[in-house]
């Protein structure tokens, strides 16, 4: 785990309603994150695979609206996030690193682009 400030998040807020997660980290960078993206993003073993096997999300679903809606989060010590969807999903843990290395905002879309 880093120790690095843009990794740690001073606010977290879950809007259910707009399906919208939104972090302010410790260096004054925001993340906003839509429902469809965070499930795109789902780190679980079911839906990136594991041991060589395929996951679910590799074979590229069509989303629905119950997997989409996000239902609960809970925080998972002081590392991660863990969303439940309408669908019932509940293993995915965001690490705070990699909601940092995936902030979909323009500028580190760019950034990831030319690293």
């Amino acid at each position: 785990m880093t120790t690095s400030p843009a990794n740690q998040p001073t606010a977290i807020k879950a809007d259910r309603q707009a399906g919208l997660v939104s972090v302010d980290w410790a260096d004054g960078h925001h993340s906003e994150f839509d429902a469809t993206t965070l499930r795109l993003l789902c780190p679980c073993a079911y839906c990136q695979g594991e041991a060589g096997r395929p996951g679910w999300l590799d074979t590229n679903p069509a989303l629905t609206s119950i997997q989409t809606q996000i239902v609960d989060m809970r925080l998972v010590g002081q590392y991660a996030l863990a969303p439940t969807w309408a669908d019932g999903h509940d293993t995915g843990y965001y690490t705070y690193e990699a909601l940092r290395e995936n902030c979909p905002c323009a500028i580190c879309a760019t950034d990831r682009g030319a690293g």
